[in-house]
């Protein structure tokens, strides 16, 4: 199998320069993640789904979470067994070719695909790069980048529905995805530019057939997407929109051409001695990588997305067929579990998890994320239920407070594991954002509105950024070279499962609280007999949803409390990296 190539220490300004570039497509693949935030109704609109029908958009967003996390494991994989570089030109080139579909998307399936494609593409940058510091930086000199990478991940997050918005503003949401697809593909010229030598391949005559297929699936596909009117009208030209059966768009003449085109261009590129996509050799890679293992790992992960993702937290944590999903998650995941025993070379090489930090790791960041997704969710819900119930926009805007304190925080994190254990530092951190939640329950009808409520969305955002880097060093600390890539994606994957199970399960605490204080409220026609009064009783209806949103910081601050005791206990054995802040601050390598 091969491995990838290690970067020479003299390289200290083309790697940062790539690693660089790598940071800011995590960040661009992160803010696509809630760039349809506001963009959704326009979406829907915009594939035949009216605006009253919210709830079938959900694969919209679904669609590109199940990508995100479903396929990382792999990716991660073939990171190890590729090099890092071809695998985030790959997962740049899958987010380039998701959001061409999501711009010419004209139904649901349409633009659920383009979704799923962007969520493979996206997930796989984080992994690839994470593991690119690891081979860029020596152990002692991890921390800041880990800080960097991790914090621009979260500034984009920040920016994402932002940007949506700017765009929207001049724009129609396609515009969004069009510049995703440009963006796209200037990084990853730009990335491949930059590659080693070690992973760099000699010039070579292009393929000219392949890139004459690939230009004719393109365009013909192109027009099944977009349908130009002026085509369609033309009596000779319209003929090829004429469907041979049904009424499906590539049941036509220039659907068949467009299908025919791509078959011819996987042959070729399979057979084909140097073809421009060499899928020859990614499928040897795919293999090698345990793809067999993958689908599986794939299922199990998928199985346990769409339980949380479908079910309605008013009434349950997951739904009455979420429980077939979880169901076949548990079948998928021992089914899996065998396959890794026996296979030659499996997904997740044997012993790579092996040390008590790396699995501790992945513990650790499944209570992370079950605490930060209560803030990114509840913190806008409690704006919205106190001061600004008619107004979305001031209610995000509060959030943002306690995102741009999480970059900072990660920055200071990688910093401090320089002097400071991962383990403690962690654990600080949780501290930190516990201590955030808990200020976060002492919260009126008006705190928002006042500067004492900056000090817990300060306090909360910069905790949870010094736990990020010092997981991530952990983790890379403890694993093999040939294997950082696969673990670096079980770390986000437990983090983004964590994230689902956390607000199932907290939004559903805090519903029972929610009905519990209603009961004590009269009702309506007791209250309501007048203006003031029904004033009043509007009143008791937001200290109930006060005290469902207190019920989550609740659970919340106890998660990031278990992910301290967590840390300290599981990263004991992984101790600071003395540095002087003139040599971190040196060249990579």
């Amino acid at each position: 199998m091969s491995q990838p190539v290690e970067v020479p220490v003299e390289h200290g300004r083309s790697s940062r320069l790539l690693l660089a570039l790598a940071a800011v497509a995590v960040a661009f693949a992160a803010a696509d993640t809630y760039v349809v935030v506001l963009a959704l109704p326009d979406m829907m609109t915009g594939v035949g789904v009216p605006i009253d029908q919210l709830q079938r958009a959900a694969p919209i967003v679904s669609g590109f979470l199940l990508g995100y996390v479903a396929m990382l494991p792999l990716i991660g994989r073939i990171a190890d067994l590729r090099g890092r570089v071809p695998v985030l030109v790959m997962a740049l080139v899958l987010f380039a070719l998701g959001s061409l579909v999501t711009t010419l998307a004209y139904d649901m399936p349409s633009i659920v695909a383009g979704r799923f494609l962007q969520g493979v593409g996206g997930g796989g940058l984080v992994p690839a790069t994470l593991a690119l510091v690891a081979d860029l930086y020596p152990v002692e000199r991890r921390g800041v980048p880990l800080g960097v990478v991790s914090a621009v991940q979260e500034i984009g997050s920040v920016l994402g529905p932002l940007f949506g918005a700017a765009v929207l503003a001049v724009f129609d949401w396609r515009a969004i995805f069009a510049i995703n697809l440009a963006v796209g593909l200037v990084l990853a010229a730009a990335i491949r530019a930059l590659a080693p030598r070690g992973e760099s391949r000699p010039r070579r005559r292009p393929d000219l057939v392949g890139i004459l297929l690939a230009l004719v699936t393109l365009v013909a596909g192109g027009v099944v997407f977009v349908r130009p009117p002026s085509l369609m009208r033309d009596l000779t030209w319209g003929q090829l929109f004429i469907p041979f059966a049904g009424d499906g768009r590539w049941l036509t003449p220039i659907g068949a051409v467009a299908i025919a085109a791509l078959v011819l261009l996987i042959a070729w590129s399979w057979f084909a001695p140097r073809p421009v996509l060499d899928l020859r050799g990614w499928g040897r890679v795919l293999v090698d990588a345990d793809l067999v293992g993958a689908l599986l790992l794939a299922l199990a992960l998928g199985g346990v997305i769409l339980a949380f993702a479908t079910a309605d937290p008013k009434i349950e944590v997951f739904s009455p067929r979420g429980r077939w999903y979880l169901l076949g998650a548990v079948v998928a995941s021992a089914v899996f579990t065998w396959h890794v025993r026996r296979a030659a070379h499996p997904l997740v090489p044997r012993g790579a998890l092996r040390r008590t930090p790396a699995w501790g790791a992945l513990l650790v960041s499944f209570f992370v994320g079950a605490a930060l997704i209560a803030a990114l969710i509840d913190i806008p819900l409690f704006a919205r239920t106190t001061v600004y119930p008619d107004d979305q926009l001031p209610a995000a805007l509060v959030l943002v407070r306690f995102l741009l304190a999480l970059p900072v925080g990660a920055v200071a994190g990688g910093y401090l594991i320089r002097t400071v254990s991962p383990g403690v530092v962690t654990a600080a951190g949780m501290l930190m954002a516990a201590t955030g939640f808990v200020l976060m329950t002492r919260w009126g009808l008006t705190t928002i509105e006042e500067p004492v409520a900056n000090v817990a969305l300060v306090v909360g955002g910069l905790g949870f950024g010094l736990a990020l880097a010092p997981v991530n060093a952990a983790l890379l600390a403890s694993t093999d070279d040939d294997s950082h890539g696969v673990a670096s994606a079980f770390v986000v994957v437990a983090r983004m499962v964590g994230m689902l199970v956390g607000i199932s399960a907290l939004t559903t605490i805090g519903l029972r609280r929610y009905y519990s204080e209603q009961l004590a409220i009269p009702p309506v026609q007791e209250v309501c007999d007048g203006k003031s009064r029904c004033k009043e009783f509007s009143d008791l209806l937001r200290v109930a949803g006060i005290a469902q949103e207190h019920a989550v910081f609740w659970g919340a601050a106890g998660c990031a409390v278990v992910a301290a005791v967590l840390a300290l206990v599981l990263f004991r054995q992984v101790g600071p990296t003395r540095l002087s802040v003139r040599d971190a601050m040196g060249s990579a390598g």
